[in-house]
């Protein structure tokens, strides 16, 4: 039996697609059995459909109604791993307690630089950074501060528009977010004793080449 997968999102989907598309083609371990959105207008409800997938929106009007409807739908799902792919509400402790160590989510930066924001790339832009990227982490009751991962990087130009920077981020999140669930499915993502830091087994990190890398490139 294959493992299951909710994804809470609330925009244009492009991270669910990714996921749900990484799933039919098996190269995850796991099937995406249902989307949660707070929003019936969010474009990623037409993503779920054109794969098959069951959608569910619940408005979150009240936060702890949404959180109990939310909690009794997963308990009758009971998922391996639920993912949040650009989901814009702040789950409240109460509720991530639940499913402690089960809840993943990706952020556009390089946490904890600009985190607790809907808007990192945007800040990263104004900040004048000439690197920046993603993190998937675990959630824990912190905003964007749970056990983190996997990061990646890209590089940024001074030329680079804030949509091209957000563009950029896109290409990366969309490798990695779909790579960690797998890992996570496979059971290859272990939690140290002190709940902090994480190791995903059998992964390269990278521990004895490219030991730096600069931007602008210093010759």
């Amino acid at each position: 039996m294959r493992k299951r997968i909710v994804v809470f999102a609330s925009g244009s989907g492009t991270n669910f697609e990714e996921i749900a598309r990484k799933s039919k083609e098996n190269y995850i371990d796991g099937e995406v059995s249902l989307l949660i959105s707070d929003r019936a207008d969010a474009p990623v409800i037409k993503r779920a459909e054109k794969f098959g997938i069951p959608s569910i929106v619940i408005s979150w009007q009240d936060k702890r109604t949404a959180e109990e409807k939310a909690d009794t739908i997963l308990k009758k799902i009971n998922p391996d791993v639920i993912a949040l792919a650009g989901f814009m509400r702040i789950l409240s402790p109460e509720f991530v307690s639940k499913w402690k160590f089960k809840i993943l989510n990706i952020h556009p930066s390089i946490l904890p630089a600009f985190q607790g924001t809907t808007k990192a790339i945007e800040r990263a832009k104004k900040y004048g950074v000439r690197v920046t990227g993603c993190t998937v982490h675990f959630v824990d009751e912190s905003v964007d501060g749970g056990p983190i991962i996997a990061q990646g990087i890209v590089l940024v130009s001074p030329n680079d528009s804030e949509e091209k920077i957000r563009q950029k981020i896109q290409k990366l999140e969309h490798v990695m977010y779909p790579w960690v669930i797998k890992k996570f499915l496979e059971g290859k993502i272990k939690i140290s004793e002190d709940r902090r830091n994480v190791v995903v087994l059998d992964a390269d990190y990278n521990e004895e080449e490219k030991i730096f890398i600069t931007n602008p490139k210093i010759e």
